[in-house]
């Protein structure tokens, strides 16, 4: 299939930038956009000295370096699409990630040293006016004794490990059986 390929210009040849009909042989879906593999006209010395027509075979993004030519249907060229990726499975599957962050919900009982109650950033008892903390201070909250983690929103599954190491955990299963 012809497709015309933007040649870049060159300052040290003193050249304007170029388009030129070359031959498309395949295209792909890249992570960044898509690549198209082009024939582009050249020549070569053979064996015996002489000149011939040939043919270099190069990638180049589109639609940057390429554009089509005008009646041209594409749709036989060979395409090789983006595979998903395993995180958007994961994704699909699980939902989107909740948003990080941890905020702290402040509980007074009467006299004695300030309370709280530590949530996840989402959570619905989560105060929504209060600071937004990172997982440093979350966990030095967490280490106070007078601070507890919430369960409803899984601030306890998430940090508890992070406190205690993450041995504990399969040492209660094994203590079970």
């Amino acid at each position: 299939m012809p497709v015309r390929v933007v040649l870049p210009a060159d300052p040290l040849l003193g050249t304007e930038q170029q388009e030129i009909v070359a031959r498309l042989w395949k295209r792909r879906q890249t992570e960044t956009g898509w690549a198209y593999l082009v024939g582009l006209p050249s020549y070569r010395v053979r064996e015996d000295g002489g000149v011939e027509a040939a043919e270099y075979r190069v990638w180049v993004s589109a639609p940057e370096h390429v554009r089509p030519v005008e009646g041209v249907d594409y749709d036989q060229v060979v395409t090789e699409k983006l595979e998903r990726s395993p995180q958007s499975a994961v994704r699909e599957v699980l939902g989107e990630r909740r948003p990080s962050g941890w905020v702290l919900q402040k509980v007074s009982v009467g006299r004695g040293p300030a309370q709280g109650v530590l949530h996840a950033r989402d959570c619905e008892e989560a105060p929504k006016d209060a600071p937004l903390l990172d997982w440093k201070r979350a966990l030095d909250l967490a280490e106070n004794p007078t601070t507890r983690l919430c369960t409803l929103c899984g601030c306890a599954q998430e940090l508890t490990p992070l406190l205690r190491g993450f041995d504990h955990i399969t040492d209660s299963a094994t203590d079970d059986s």
